[in-house]
């Protein structure tokens, strides 16, 4: 059993924060994470600095562009993923990124390196499920690494149960088509009711919403929908604003 089934055989609502590896300086996840985790925080999802991010808003975009600049790269988030390790042994940790970023270290070192430092699973936006499937996912098995899939408003019913049956982690619930950090005070009653569409196929992937949700109210709000939330742009904002203690601590009280 892998940590992230421990995690979700927790039954109670989960919370996923995400960090940009390498901002707001190029030593700040390790502190950023060792917070985190004295907050309870159930799942860290370490994002990995890109040029060219697909889905990222601006907010992470910004703070990509930091981390480059700081000088991040894939070799140093390991280094530092291993120093997280060295405080926690239990939680999660995700690595979110591009299939680009992963080749060129080559796929099997990456998930092999992965394996070594203590990584539990990969989101990958660009890699498509078809691919995966064909070429990579008895790596992923070999390593013992996970991977989740995106799904959207726009997947079909067919195809969520597809990447549900080759899903080794959790769905990924993007709650509406923005990218990133989309404004919002609370979700809108289409989104409601395509997150009782998700919940209604009785996946058996556990699932979790991420994309727009910055507020506790948009987490208990997401709970009743899926195992937890994940939140990005709003703690990177809130890391932007020198108030990222105050904000998890809003979200974990």
């Amino acid at each position: 059993m892998n940590r992230l089934d421990t995690v979700f055989e927790l039954n109670k609502p989960l919370l996923n924060i995400f960090i940009t590896a390498g901002y707001p300086k190029l030593d700040s996840l390790p502190k950023l994470a060792k917070s985190l985790l004295i907050k309870g925080v159930d799942v860290i999802e370490v994002g990995m600095p890109y040029s060219d991010p697909l889905a990222d808003g601006p907010i992470i975009q910004n703070a990509s562009a930091i981390a480059i600049e700081n000088g991040i790269t894939v070799s140093i988030i390991f280094d530092q993923i291993k120093e997280i390790r060295a405080l926690n042994n239990s939680t999660p940790i995700l690595l979110m990124g591009y299939f680009n970023q992963i080749l060129q270290v080559e796929v099997e070192s990456f998930l092999k390196q992965c394996q070594q430092v203590g990584v539990d699973g990969l989101i990958i936006p660009d890699l498509p499920y078809d691919v995966y499937i064909e070429h990579y996912q008895s790596l992923f098995e070999k390593y013992k690494i996970t991977i989740s899939f995106l799904i959207t408003p726009q997947t079909a019913d067919a195809r969520i149960h597809a990447l549900d049956a080759a899903c080794s982690a959790f769905l990924y619930i993007v709650s509406d088509n923005s990218l990133t950090g989309s404004k919002s005070d609370g979700f809108s009653e289409v989104q409601l009711a395509y997150f009782k569409r998700i919940k209604a196929l009785n996946l058996k992937s556990s699932t979790m919403i991420g994309f727009g949700i910055s507020s506790k109210e948009m987490v208990v709000e997401a709970n009743k929908y899926s195992n937890g939330a994940i939140i990005g742009s709003a703690y990177i904002e809130a890391i932007r604003n020198n108030i990222e203690a105050d904000f998890i601590e809003q979200l974990t009280s």
